[in-house]
């Protein structure tokens, strides 16, 4: 019996997962909010493993809790009281620590705050940019087109950096972190990035300006590939090549979205503000 290719498992998983993404995009509501709250729940405990690796012991219940707690405060109420549900999430964190007894208390409140911030921060931005267009029932589904042209956008700037990379890639991109990473490679993904952007602002985006189009593919373009580098620098540090093996032949959920959850929070925020 034939065993699948790994690139064979790749295509067939995203054959799988990419119309149920952008299924429960489209339907936004508490669909898009639960899709979001799980995949940042799974990075969160991925990100736990990789912080095990460095000797942590990060509070994964207190993590998730305050997760939970921030991004459905964000869909429900509109992200009010956000400041101070996070300092009682840290204040009591700190109280959990004195009584758990396990390993390196600096390390451990380290750990769990920087997966929460960066973890909820990113739901964070991933919903507010689904409902930021929720004014009328007649906008509503704009918030969908916009996480679509996003989530196409990185997939193909990914995409367009491994290829090009691979065909043409010479100069070493940031060595100490990613070896197999090119500058040939980026350069290929930041241009695909913003014709992109382009292309799915003419077919899907009429609601916002080509200057806040080409704004967002810049933004995909550099910050979502600085994301990939951060996600590297954090794995080379633990020793450990993928996140988990959670999605075959893709690696762990931190692993497909790490490009995401860095450039979320700024297309958010321009959003926010430009609207």
């Amino acid at each position: 019996m034939r065993i699948l290719s790994n690139t064979s498992v790749r295509i067939i998983v995203s054959l799988i997962a990419i119309p149920v993404l952008l299924t429960l995009a489209y339907l936004g509501n508490w669909y898009f909010t639960l899709l979001v709250l799980i995949i940042n729940l799974l990075s969160f405990y991925e990100f736990g493993k990789l912080s095990e690796a460095k000797g942590a012991r990060i509070n994964m219940i207190w993590g998730m809790f305050g997760i939970i707690t921030i991004l459905i405060n964000k869909f429900v109420y509109k992200a009010e009281s956000v400041f101070t549900i996070i300092s009682l999430w840290f204040l009591i964190l700190i109280l959990i620590e004195l009584y758990r007894k396990k390993g390196s208390s600096l390390l451990n409140i380290g750990s769990t705050t920087f997966g929460f911030f960066f973890f909820s921060l990113s739901g964070f931005s991933l919903i507010g940019i689904r409902e930021i267009f929720s004014a009328s029932a007649s906008e509503y589904s704009n918030g969908a087109f916009m996480i679509f042209a996003i989530l196409g956008t990185i997939w193909i700037c990914d995409s367009a950096a491994f290829f090009g990379g691979t065909k043409f890639g010479k100069h070493k991109l940031f060595p100490r972190v990613s070896p197999n990473k090119s500058w040939e490679g980026a350069i290929f993904g930041f241009l695909a990035s913003i014709l992109s952007m382009i292309l799915f602002k003419v077919l899907l985006l009429d609601f916002i300006s080509f200057e806040s189009a080409i704004l967002i593919s810049l933004i995909i373009g550099t910050l979502g590939q600085i994301g990939d580098l951060i996600e590297s620098l954090l794995k080379r540090d633990a020793g450990i090549k993928d996140s988990s093996n959670l999605i075959p032949g893709h690696g762990g959920v931190f692993d497909r979205f790490d490009s995401l959850f860095f450039a979320s929070p700024f297309i958010y925020f321009y959003l926010l503000y430009s609207l």
